[in-house]
C-alpha cells in the first residue's frame, strides 16, 4: 500500500557510478523498483554508463523507463569515454530521464542543479592556472564547471537546493583512496558555488573506495553515493541512499537519512527511524 502524500516531505534516492554495460540489461531493475516504491525522485551521481556507449545508454534506458518516478542524472568520465555523450544525453532524455549539465529541474519546494564537475586537488593542494597553457586549460575546466554550477544555483528560487555532480566538491569524501590520486578525483573549486547559495545537500560519485559522506566548511552535508562505496560500508542495506527533506523547515536538520528498516518492502507512515545526518 502506498504511503499517503506528505506535502512537507521530498524522499530522494541517491546512487552513482552503476557503469551499466552490454551485458547489464535487467540487472538493476529490482533495484531501481525497490528506490520507486520508497523515493519521490531518484538522483544519478554520473558513470551511468562504462565506457560511454549509446548501445549502453539504450540498455540502460530501458531498464529506468519503467521507474515511476522523477529520474534526475548527470554525466560522468566514463560517459565521455567513447565520445558518444551528446548521445548518451539524449536516449535517456527520451526515456524521462531529467539530464542536468548547468540545468535545473524543481519539485514540490525542492530545486536541483547538475553539473559534472572536474578534477585539479583540494584546498592548498589544489592545481593552480600557472605555466604551460595545458596546465592553464586543465584548471580553466574546473574553474569553468564551479562557474557552471553557480549559473544553475541562481536560477533557483526553491528554499531547499539539491546539488547532484560526479567529481568530489571537497575531500573529506574521497578519503580511503589512495592520496596520489585525490587531485583526480574533484575539485575545491566547486565547494564555492555551495556555500554562496546555501545549498541543503550535495551528492556526488567517482570515488568508488572514498568516504560515504562528510561537509563543506559552512557544514553543508556531503553524500558520496557511489555504488561501490555503499555497498562497502552499509552491507546490510540495498545499494542506494535515502534521504527525506522536510521543505517546512531551513535548518540542517531538514535534511534526514532514512535507515535501511524504511528500504525493505514497501513505504511505512513511522518516521521515528530518520536519522539527522548534519
Amino acid at each position: 500500500m502506498p504511503m499517503p502524500m506528505n506535502d512537507d516531505v521530498v524522499r530522494l534516492a541517491a546512487l552513482s557510478d552503476i557503469h551499466y554495460s552490454k551485458s547489464s540489461q535487467g540487472s538493476m531493475q529490482p533495484l531501481f523498483s525497490q528506490i520507486a516504491e520508497n523515493a519521490d525522485v531518484f538522483v544519478l551521481g554520473g558513470d551511468l554508463t562504462d565506457y560511454g556507449t549509446a548501445e549502453e545508454a539504450r540498455i540502460l534506458a530501458k531498464d529506468l523507463a519503467s521507474v515511476k518516478i522523477p529520474v534526475v542524472c548527470v554525466l560522468g568520465n566514463h560517459d565521455f569515454e567513447g565520445g558518444q555523450e551528446q548521445q548518451i544525453s539524449q536516449i535517456l532524455t527520451d526515456v524521462g530521464v531529467h539530464m542536468l549539465d548547468g540545468d535545473t529541474w524543481e519539485y514540490r519546494g525542492v530545486g536541483f542543479a547538475g553539473v559534472r564537475g572536474f578534477c585539479g586537488g583540494f584546498g592548498r593542494g589544489a592545481l593552480g592556472p600557472w605555466g604551460e597553457q595545458i596546465i592553464k586549460d586543465f584548471v580553466n575546466e574546473a574553474v569553468q564547471e564551479s562557474l557552471k554550477l553557480e549559473a544553475a544555483l541562481a536560477k533557483l528560487t526553491s528554499e531547499h537546493r539539491v546539488v547532484l555532480m560526479h567529481y568530489a566538491p571537497i575531500r573529506e569524501t574521497v578519503e580511503g583512496e589512495s592520496p596520489e590520486i585525490f587531485p583526480f578525483l574533484g575539485s575545491s573549486r566547486l565547494e564555492y558555488p555551495l556555500t554562496r547559495f546555501e545549498v541543503t545537500v550535495v551528492f556526488h560519485g567517482h570515488a568508488h573506495k572514498g568516504a560515504p559522506e562528510g561537509k563543506t566548511q559552512t557544514g553543508i552535508p556531503v553524500f558520496n553515493v557511489a555504488h561501490t562505496v555503499l555497498k562497502t560500508n552499509y552491507p546490510d542495506r540495498p545499494p542506494f541512499r535515502l534521504f527525506e527533506i522536510n521543505t517546512g523547515e531551513r535548518t540542517p536538520a531538514a535534511v534526514k537519512s532514512i535507515g535501511d528498516r524504511r528500504t525493505r518492502g514497501r513505504r511505512s507512515t513511522d518516521r521515528k527511524d530518520a536519522d539527522a545526518t548534519a
